[in-house]
């Protein structure tokens, strides 16, 4: 018989959740009502199907459980609107814990991308309808090839996860956020036509948007692999511009050194496009690996699987 989410929590589960709280505490800036926003984006590896159960065992497939989302909804509910990738077709584990979050909580996907690269992937957003809601915006991007002067880096088959922009509002500030999951294939040099082809999307939408007052941030798995390299230096190429307090830190549970991941916005004003008008308060990740499941003594590897093998990203903003 399975396990539902909403049986009594065992006695061990509780009690790590009450360790992931008070490190959350600590580590994440609290939400302040009417007065900051957080935003965050995490690739949480393969969000599919689960095992019902509260502790899964080797022979389980998927080794994701009941214990593992109740972490992972922990850490989403304190921010105000995650970007996930890796979200499959099956959407067990997310529906999961959606009904955790409560019914303040809302989301809104895509459909699942069919081509084998995109790994049958789906791009989500999930938003605390307490303090963020849709703002009429929502839509997947295509690289116009009349833009792209050097005819190498002409995307010919567009992307193979297709970045996707949804507009939110929060008091009397509306932003668009557009999250990505970049190719990541054999070669770094894959990618590079992804990476400059958003790159420019955004700095000409955001030129686009100037008289609505709206406020344009990227944000998700762009598999850049390192501080500096061709790939970071692509996606940095029309003035996107990521926080000193991001480049510090983490992305990947096995590399310290991985620079997958980014939150980035415009933060000058030039070439027509506006300043991001949201104030920047400060900006992390999140490091579960010596908190979440830490009662199960895991490996590194057992634990991507449950949790995820990336560290979420977050901004905090004042509004």
């Amino acid at each position: 018989m399975e396990n539902t989410i909403y049986d009594p929590l065992p006695v061990e589960v509780a009690k790590n959740l009450e360790l992931l709280k008070r490190d959350l505490d600590l580590k994440v800036p609290s939400k302040e009502l009417d007065r900051n926003l957080l935003i965050a984006t995490w690739n949480i590896r393969a969000f599919g199907n689960l095992t019902r159960k509260w502790a899964s065992e080797a022979k389980d497939s998927p080794r994701r459980d009941l214990q593992s989302i109740f972490c992972i909804a922990e850490i989403l509910s304190r921010f105000d609107v995650i970007a996930i990738q890796e979200v499959k077709s099956n959407l067990r584990a997310l529906r999961d814990t959606l009904k955790i979050l409560g019914d303040n909580w809302s989301m809104i996907l895509t459909d699942t991308n069919k081509t084998k690269s995109g790994n049958l992937e789906r791009m989500a957003y999930l938003f605390d309808t307490r303090r963020v809601n849709l703002s009429g915006l929502a839509g997947e991007i295509v690289i116009p090839n009349e833009w792209v002067d050097d005819p190498e880096k002409v995307i010919h088959e567009q992307f193979v996860r297709s970045p996707y922009a949804v507009s939110f509002r929060s008091l009397d500030k509306t932003f668009i956020l557009v999250t990505v999951h970049i190719i990541y294939g054999d070669d770094p040099k894959e990618r590079e036509k992804e990476i400059h082809g958003v790159a420019r999307w955004l700095s000409d939408w955001a030129s686009d948007i100037n008289a609505y007052d709206q406020n344009l941030i990227v944000l998700g798995d762009f598999n850049i692999e390192a501080r500096g390299d061709f790939l970071d230096k692509t996606f940095l190429s029309e003035g996107l511009y990521v926080p000193d307090d991001l480049q510090k830190v983490s992305r990947s549970i096995f590399n310290k050194d991985k620079y997958y991941d980014q939150i980035a916005w415009f933060n000058t004003a030039e070439k027509k496009r506006p300043k991001l008008s949201l104030e920047f308060l400060s900006a992390g990740n999140y490091d579960f690996v010596e908190t979440a499941l830490i009662n199960r003594g895991l490996q590194k590897q057992e634990l991507s699987y449950m949790m995820s093998d990336h560290y979420p990203l977050w901004v905090n903003f004042k509004i």
